[in-house]
């Protein structure tokens, strides 16, 4: 498991026809892929389960606590992203609630635009 952020601060300002915006990107892809949005309302929870394709979990709204194989888990909140790979057993619990969208599909590498919290 590894932890991204797609926080604005980690995006790039875009002003192209008088635009004035943020812009944060998370894939490029030519492959199959599947793109959800998961509501896990107070006390809620994603059970245990292995991964059935690499899995990038984008918290918009939020928070709750996320884990890998290991019986560690890990805070995360809105501006997070979670990244398992295919096989990976994962879970996530939230007490108050979380909106997160998940896209599964082969080839995701989401360092290629994101910023590894480790690294901060």
């Amino acid at each position: 498991m590894k932890i991204y952020t797609f926080a604005n601060t980690s995006g790039k300002k875009i002003t192209h026809f008088n635009s004035n915006f943020i812009m944060t990107k998370i894939l490029n892809s030519d492959r199959e892929m599947h793109i959800g949005c998961l509501y896990i309302d107070r006390d809620g929870v994603v059970g245990y389960h292995k991964a059935i394709a690499p899995q990038l979990f984008l918290v918009v709204e939020g928070e709750g606590e996320v884990r890998g194989k290991e019986d560690v888990y890990v805070k995360v909140k809105k501006g997070d992203a979670v990244f398992w790979e295919k096989d990976e057993w994962h879970e996530t619990l939230t007490n108050f609630g979380l909106t997160a969208m998940v896209i599964e599909g082969d080839g995701l590498d989401p360092s290629r635009f994101m910023t590894s919290k480790e690294d901060d």
